[in-house]
């Protein structure tokens, strides 16, 4: 049931996103200086451009420990989705493939 709603969230967390950078870059093309001003424009927008980058920041801590310990093949494509999209991608990314790894590591039930 929660692999469901990670996927679900993994996808909104991909096409919102870009549907607003999107928006951006057809009416300002790719002007960074532009993109920057605007992201840290007042207190509010640098208030959640801060927050993204610290939840950035603590997804790659979390995935740095638990890749490893569930030896999840193909990491980095994790730290990409983060880098291209960002968290909201990443973040219920992992947990969805997470959790089928999981299940693939445990021991078979015992039918009795």
């Amino acid at each position: 049931m929660m692999r469901k709603v990670y996927l679900l969230l993994a996808i909104i967390g991909f096409v919102l996103p870009y549907y607003f950078f999107i928006s951006f870059l057809v009416e300002n093309s790719l002007d960074l200086q532009l993109l920057f001003s605007q992201l840290f424009a007042n207190n509010i927008s640098t208030f959640f451009a801060v927050d993204l980058i610290i939840t950035a920041l603590v997804f790659l801590l979390f995935l740095s420990q638990e890749a490893p310990r569930y030896q999840m093949a193909n990491w980095w494509a994790y730290v990409v989705a983060a880098l291209l999209v960002g968290p909201s991608f990443a973040l219920p990314l992992f947990p969805y493939f997470r959790e089928a790894r999981i299940q693939a590591l445990a021991p078979p039930e015992a039918t009795g």
